[in-house]
């Protein structure tokens, strides 16, 4: 039986565009997407819009909630936050564990978050790469099975993203995939095999980044 897997990393991020907006703001690790990166999002949803997703899982980060709430819109599904999808909490990075919304202003912003539903795996600060692409490859075997043989989408970040793909493939997405901004991983299970059928598809994109960055 067939199941499909649809990975994506959030769209552009507003720290991205805008590097001062680090210096003041009150969550300076979870930044919103830049007016580009909703045109992104926007993209996106339309590329999904005729593939039969059943559910939709993502980093509870607000870029990547912002993502995945425009697909939600077209496909008219709910979200569900799973902190194993989170960006990589690596101490190069942040100098503490990062501040979030909480999950109910986050639903206040969204409504179609599941607010009932209960994350899967946990997200650990500090963590290494290994720990990262661990935990979050965990995460994709774990949805997948609970779903199967749903089709889902993960919207995730670019170390979540190779990580995801790595727990269903193996490593060989490690010099296959490339996780830049709005991009779509395509994953296929048949006769009990998972393949890569896109390894990071920007296609839908009318503004595709030239340099992938993961921070």
């Amino acid at each position: 039986m067939s199941q499909i897997v649809w990975i994506a990393r959030h769209a552009n991020r507003l720290d991205f565009v805008n590097p001062d907006w680090f210096l003041t703001a009150e969550r300076r690790y979870d930044p919103p997407l830049s007016n580009d990166g909703f045109v992104q999002a926007s993209q996106l949803a339309q590329r999904l819009k005729r593939e039969k997703i059943s559910h939709i899982f993502a980093s509870p980060f607000l870029r990547t909630v912002q993502t995945a709430h425009a697909v939600a819109e077209v496909l008219d599904l709910p979200i569900y936050l799973e902190t194993g999808l989170s960006e990589w909490l690596n101490p190069d990075w942040m100098t503490e564990e990062p501040k979030k919304h909480s999950l109910a202003e986050l639903f206040k912003l969204f409504p179609r978050i599941d607010i009932s539903y209960t994350p899967r795996i946990a997200a650990k600060y500090p963590e290494t790469k290994h720990q990262v692409r661990q935990r979050s490859g965990q995460t994709a075997r774990c949805l997948v099975q609970e779903c199967s043989p749903d089709n889902i989408l993960m919207v995730a970040h670019g170390a979540s993203v190779l990580g995801a793909a790595m727990g269903l493939v193996g490593d060989i997405a490690i010099s296959e995939v490339k996780a830049s901004l709005c991009s779509l991983v395509k994953v296929v299970r048949q006769e009990g095999q998972w393949l890569l059928e896109l390894k990071g598809d920007t296609s839908h994109l009318t503004n595709v980044e030239e340099v992938v960055r993961f921070n």
